[in-house]
């Protein structure tokens, strides 16, 4: 009897289940169908891949696009470094859907805000990260001999302290894509010198320095931040100067995306004292940009890194100077904003960003979801209960029927008796859950009651 009762149990359970799947069913497809439905509208998971438009070779664009590879790479994100000339370069390959996110200097382009809404350059802003100076290296002994200082006076010092003295000598102002090249356009501009009276040059950073450090130039341009390779190299080379900008406050004035800076001294080399005095330079400031198109987790991640990497106190900057939101020309992410101001999202402090991300992206769909299905879910415990009921109640149709018959009187007696005992060994067949065993029970005592009236008749 215990194998007998214990298949009977468990056939209640499977029966049960089966009718609860039945009864639920719909709601749980709606529900898979709504879900399906915000994924793919929300596409809330970032891609596995992006592009980020760095710089030359040996570049602090470069170095600094390695540790965001790095840093992304943590979270399942490939960064692919895309070399460039420099600022230039990078807003065409942002602008032509080549890269998703680049580094850019300030002045750089034309500023959004002179645009109009419908055509508006397709890049948003993430923060300035760090200050890019102008560093104007040149040879000492090149300026002794050539440089003019004051007009019509040989530089017997060897010092350069302003751009008209730059007339004579070799200066290479980096390559077009850099955006160097047009920012000593201007600074030579209103400083009122012809570009013809210096001998100027294009070279890109590499054999531009090469061929500095072999005496074929004279003076070298770069705009970059201090991690460069090559500045940090330069600013100990023997013979080699850093041009003192002495009017940085006015070219401050005059240019509004320049910062006057100051390299203090000893900042490089303290043993060795170097620079041995403070140095005025102008400077403009690096934001990092990235196409409108760019997936949210993505610019999300790349403005918490910058946080990390930008945040520490430089050659030019207090810590927490960076990054900033305060001057720029493109608009600012609101990504980059909320990273900034509120740090990472609470739940990417204790779940994995994949996960936090997902929940963080899909909890309003989620809230229109359940205020979807919660009404509809009130239908589906009825339903459950009429399911399990029928297979009960479908049989009294046919005890009525009998029962009809036998009133009537015009069958045989033997007849209806034999089909009230098919019908009470098709109801000894139906099994129900035990919270609805006392209706099976209710069926099999009026069968006996309908036996009873056919005996009497």
């Amino acid at each position: 009897m215990k194998p007998l009762h214990m298949a009977q149990t468990a056939r209640a359970t499977l029966i049960s289940l089966r009718e609860m799947l039945l009864s639920g069913g719909p709601l749980v497809l709606l529900a898979a169908a709504l879900l399906v439905a915000a994924y793919w509208w929300l596409n809330p998971n970032p891609p596995k891949r992006v592009t980020l438009a760095t710089g030359p070779a040996q570049s602090a664009y470069e170095a600094f696009g390695k540790r965001y590879a790095k840093a992304l790479a943590a979270n399942g994100i490939e960064v692919v470094l895309v070399p460039s000339e420099g600022s230039q370069d990078n807003l065409r390959l942002l602008r032509e859907g080549k890269a998703d996110l680049g580094f850019v200097q300030g002045g750089t382009g034309e500023p959004s805000a002179s645009a109009s809404a419908d055509d508006a350059p397709a890049v948003m802003s993430l923060g300035s990260l760090f200050v890019e100076p102008v560093w104007l290296f040149y040879r000492e002994d090149a300026a002794r001999k050539r440089a003019i200082h004051p007009p019509g006076q040989r530089n017997a010092a060897g010092t350069l302290s302003s751009l008209t003295q730059l007339q004579g000598l070799r200066v290479n102002i980096g390559s077009a894509g850099s955006g160097v090249p047009a920012l000593m356009t201007r600074l030579l501009e209103i400083n009122r010198i012809d570009p013809a009276s210096i001998r100027l040059s294009r070279l890109e950073q590499t054999p531009a320095t090469v061929a500095f450090l072999g005496g074929e130039l004279d003076a070298i341009v770069f705009a970059s931040a201090p991690e460069a390779l090559m500045v940090q190299m330069l600013l100990q080379t023997p013979g080699v100067k850093l041009m003192d900008f002495a009017q940085s406050e006015a070219y401050s004035r005059r240019l509004a995306f320049l910062t006057p800076v100051v390299l203090p001294r000893g900042v490089v080399d303290l043993a060795a004292d170097v620079p041995a005095q403070d140095a005025r330079l102008i400077a403009s400031t690096t934001a990092l940009l990235a196409r409108e198109a760019t997936h949210p987790a993505v610019l999300q991640l790349f403005s918490q890194a910058a946080q990390e990497f930008h945040g520490g106190a430089g050659w030019f900057n207090r810590a927490r100077e960076f990054p900033n939101i305060g001057h720029s020309d493109y608009p600012i992410a609101r990504e980059a904003e909320r990273a900034l101001r509120n740090g990472p999202p609470l739940l990417q402090r204790y779940l994995p960003f994949w996960l936090a991300n997902l929940v963080e992206r899909m909890w309003l769909a989620l809230g229109i979801i359940l205020a979807i299905l919660l009404p509809l879910s009130r239908v589906v415990p009825p339903l459950y209960e009429f399911r399990i009921r029928s297979r009960v109640f479908r049989w009294y149709g046919l005890l009525r029927e009998i029962e009809s018959r036998i009133t009537a009187g015009d069958e045989p007696a033997g007849t209806l008796k034999d089909e009230l005992k098919e019908l009470e060994r098709q109801v000894e067949k139906v099994t129900v859950p035990l919270s609805y065993a006392d209706e099976l029970y209710a069926l099999r005592n009026h069968i006996q009651m309908v036996r009873g009236r056919l005996a009497q008749a």
